[in-house]
Protein backbone atom coordinates (compact mmCIF):
# COMPACT_ATOMS: atom_id res chain seq x y z
CA UNK A 1 0.00 0.00 0.00
CA UNK A 2 2.76 2.38 1.33
CA UNK A 3 4.66 2.31 -2.42
CA UNK A 4 1.58 3.81 -4.48
CA UNK A 5 1.54 6.78 -2.29
CA UNK A 6 2.45 9.76 -4.15
CA UNK A 7 6.21 11.34 -3.48
CA UNK A 8 4.29 14.78 -2.23
CA UNK A 9 2.84 12.80 0.68
CA UNK A 10 5.65 10.86 1.42
CA UNK A 11 7.93 14.42 1.07
CA UNK A 12 5.60 15.57 3.72
CA UNK A 13 5.27 12.62 6.18
CA UNK A 14 9.24 12.91 6.07
CA UNK A 15 9.55 16.25 6.83
CA UNK A 16 7.01 15.63 9.84
CA UNK A 17 9.51 13.06 11.39
CA UNK A 18 8.92 9.83 9.64
CA UNK A 19 12.41 8.37 8.83
CA UNK A 20 10.68 5.50 7.07
CA UNK A 21 9.36 7.52 4.03
CA UNK A 22 12.58 9.01 2.91
CA UNK A 23 13.54 5.53 2.96
CA UNK A 24 10.51 4.37 0.78
CA UNK A 25 11.26 7.59 -2.05
CA UNK A 26 15.26 6.56 -2.46
CA UNK A 27 13.79 3.00 -2.87
CA UNK A 28 11.43 4.12 -5.42
CA UNK A 29 13.46 6.34 -7.77
CA UNK A 30 16.98 4.43 -6.87
CA UNK A 31 17.36 2.56 -10.01
CA UNK A 32 16.56 5.90 -12.40
CA UNK A 33 18.45 8.03 -10.53
CA UNK A 34 21.52 5.90 -10.62
CA UNK A 35 21.42 4.76 -13.84
CA UNK A 36 21.18 8.53 -14.73
CA UNK A 37 24.46 9.42 -12.79
CA UNK A 38 26.26 6.11 -14.21
CA UNK A 39 25.42 7.21 -17.70
CA UNK A 40 27.95 10.48 -17.05
CA UNK A 41 30.46 9.10 -14.87
CA UNK A 42 30.72 5.98 -16.00
CA UNK A 43 31.96 4.13 -13.15
CA UNK A 44 30.39 2.34 -10.32
CA UNK A 45 32.06 4.15 -7.34
CA UNK A 46 31.68 7.31 -8.29
CA UNK A 47 28.48 6.83 -9.10
CA UNK A 48 27.97 5.22 -5.29
CA UNK A 49 29.33 8.86 -4.08
CA UNK A 50 27.33 11.54 -5.74
CA UNK A 51 24.25 9.28 -5.42
CA UNK A 52 24.95 9.26 -1.62
CA UNK A 53 25.89 13.44 -2.15
CA UNK A 54 22.81 13.74 -3.39
CA UNK A 55 20.75 12.31 -0.24
CA UNK A 56 22.59 14.19 1.85
CA UNK A 57 21.17 17.27 -0.23
CA UNK A 58 18.20 16.65 -0.16
CA UNK A 59 17.78 15.39 3.57
CA UNK A 60 19.26 18.38 4.74
CA UNK A 61 16.67 20.72 2.10
CA UNK A 62 13.99 18.97 3.61
CA UNK A 63 15.20 18.93 6.56
CA UNK A 64 15.77 22.81 6.22
CA UNK A 65 12.11 23.18 5.15
CA UNK A 66 13.56 24.67 2.11
CA UNK A 67 11.77 22.27 -0.25
CA UNK A 68 8.35 23.54 -2.57
CA UNK A 69 8.45 21.48 -5.91
CA UNK A 70 5.22 19.95 -4.92
CA UNK A 71 4.89 16.62 -6.61
CA UNK A 72 7.82 17.25 -8.67
CA UNK A 73 10.04 14.89 -6.06
CA UNK A 74 12.06 13.33 -9.08
CA UNK A 75 13.04 15.96 -11.23
CA UNK A 76 14.33 17.69 -8.31
CA UNK A 77 16.35 15.28 -7.34
CA UNK A 78 17.49 14.62 -10.93
CA UNK A 79 18.55 18.02 -11.19
CA UNK A 80 20.55 18.28 -7.80
CA UNK A 81 22.72 14.91 -9.20
CA UNK A 82 23.03 16.91 -12.47
CA UNK A 83 24.44 19.42 -10.54
CA UNK A 84 26.71 16.87 -8.41
CA UNK A 85 27.83 15.50 -11.63
CA UNK A 86 29.24 18.79 -13.05
CA UNK A 87 31.00 19.94 -9.81
CA UNK A 88 32.70 16.30 -9.65
CA UNK A 89 33.86 16.87 -13.24
CA UNK A 90 34.80 20.47 -12.44
CA UNK A 91 36.76 19.54 -9.89
CA UNK A 92 38.77 16.44 -11.23
CA UNK A 93 39.58 19.06 -14.07
CA UNK A 94 37.85 16.83 -16.66
CA UNK A 95 35.74 19.23 -17.91
CA UNK A 96 36.22 20.51 -21.45
CA UNK A 97 38.71 23.72 -20.47
CA UNK A 98 39.68 25.71 -23.76
CA UNK A 99 41.68 28.78 -22.63
CA UNK A 100 44.95 28.41 -23.51
CA UNK A 101 45.04 24.92 -24.46
CA UNK A 102 46.93 22.96 -27.31
CA UNK A 103 45.11 19.77 -26.90
CA UNK A 104 42.29 20.91 -29.03
CA UNK A 105 39.21 18.57 -28.31
CA UNK A 106 35.95 19.80 -30.92
CA UNK A 107 33.73 16.31 -29.59
CA UNK A 108 34.60 18.01 -25.64
CA UNK A 109 32.76 21.29 -27.62
CA UNK A 110 29.50 18.58 -29.46
CA UNK A 111 28.18 17.18 -26.20
CA UNK A 112 28.06 13.25 -27.13
CA UNK A 113 27.06 11.53 -23.79
CA UNK A 114 27.45 7.69 -24.30
CA UNK A 115 30.25 7.14 -26.38
CA UNK A 116 31.15 2.74 -26.39
CA UNK A 117 34.69 2.21 -26.83
CA UNK A 118 34.76 1.79 -30.55
CA UNK A 119 32.76 5.36 -31.42
CA UNK A 120 35.38 6.73 -28.78
CA UNK A 121 37.96 5.58 -30.93
CA UNK A 122 36.48 6.83 -34.42
CA UNK A 123 36.03 9.87 -32.69
CA UNK A 124 39.60 10.13 -31.26
CA UNK A 125 40.74 9.36 -35.06
CA UNK A 126 38.69 12.35 -36.27
CA UNK A 127 39.98 14.60 -33.90
CA UNK A 128 43.37 13.83 -34.11
CA UNK A 129 42.43 14.57 -38.12
CA UNK A 130 41.08 17.41 -37.40
CA UNK A 131 43.77 19.17 -35.43
CA UNK A 132 46.18 18.62 -38.51
CA UNK A 133 43.70 19.76 -40.84
CA UNK A 134 43.05 22.89 -38.82
CA UNK A 135 47.12 23.39 -39.10
CA UNK A 136 46.66 23.68 -43.30
CA UNK A 137 44.51 26.83 -42.66
CA UNK A 138 46.09 30.37 -42.84
CA UNK A 139 47.36 31.51 -40.00
CA UNK A 140 44.45 34.16 -39.68
CA UNK A 141 41.94 32.09 -40.34
CA UNK A 142 43.42 28.94 -37.94
CA UNK A 143 43.39 31.75 -34.97
CA UNK A 144 39.82 32.87 -35.37
CA UNK A 145 38.21 29.21 -35.87
CA UNK A 146 40.46 28.26 -32.54
CA UNK A 147 39.46 31.28 -30.70
CA UNK A 148 35.92 30.44 -31.92
CA UNK A 149 35.10 26.78 -31.49
CA UNK A 150 37.86 25.79 -28.81
CA UNK A 151 38.09 28.99 -26.62
CA UNK A 152 34.35 29.65 -27.25
CA UNK A 153 35.23 33.13 -27.46
CA UNK A 154 32.42 35.57 -29.11
CA UNK A 155 33.46 37.55 -32.20
CA UNK A 156 33.41 40.24 -30.41
CA UNK A 157 36.16 39.08 -28.05
CA UNK A 158 37.79 37.37 -31.12
CA UNK A 159 37.78 41.40 -33.21
CA UNK A 160 39.28 42.96 -29.76
CA UNK A 161 42.15 40.24 -29.66
CA UNK A 162 43.09 40.31 -33.05
CA UNK A 163 42.85 43.78 -33.79
CA UNK A 164 40.26 43.79 -36.19
CA UNK A 165 36.73 44.81 -36.81
CA UNK A 166 34.04 42.31 -35.69
CA UNK A 167 33.47 41.60 -39.80
CA UNK A 168 36.43 40.44 -40.51
CA UNK A 169 36.77 37.96 -37.71
CA UNK A 170 33.14 36.98 -39.45
CA UNK A 171 34.62 36.76 -42.43
CA UNK A 172 37.84 35.11 -41.29
CA UNK A 173 35.50 32.49 -39.72
CA UNK A 174 33.39 31.72 -42.76
CA UNK A 175 36.42 30.88 -45.01
CA UNK A 176 38.19 29.01 -42.49
CA UNK A 177 35.34 26.63 -42.45
CA UNK A 178 35.07 26.68 -46.06
CA UNK A 179 38.63 25.73 -46.66
CA UNK A 180 38.14 23.38 -43.72
CA UNK A 181 35.62 21.03 -45.62
CA UNK A 182 37.53 22.04 -49.30
CA UNK A 183 40.75 19.95 -47.45
CA UNK A 184 38.43 17.56 -45.90
CA UNK A 185 36.83 16.75 -49.21
CA UNK A 186 40.96 16.38 -50.77
CA UNK A 187 42.00 14.26 -48.74
CA UNK A 188 38.67 12.13 -48.36
CA UNK A 189 37.77 12.00 -44.62
CA UNK A 190 34.50 10.94 -43.20
CA UNK A 191 33.84 13.45 -40.29
CA UNK A 192 31.20 11.06 -39.04
CA UNK A 193 30.56 8.05 -36.49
Amino acid sequence: MELQMEDSVLVKQYVDGDEKALEVLINRHNQKISSFIYSKVLDKDITEDIFQDTFIKVIKTLKKGSYSEEGKFLPWVMRIAHNLIIDHFRKNKRMPKFEGSEDFNIFSVIKDDKLNAEKQLIKDQIDSDLSLLIEELPEDQKKVLIMRIYKDMSFKEISENTGVSINTALGRMRYALINLRKIVDRNNIVLTN
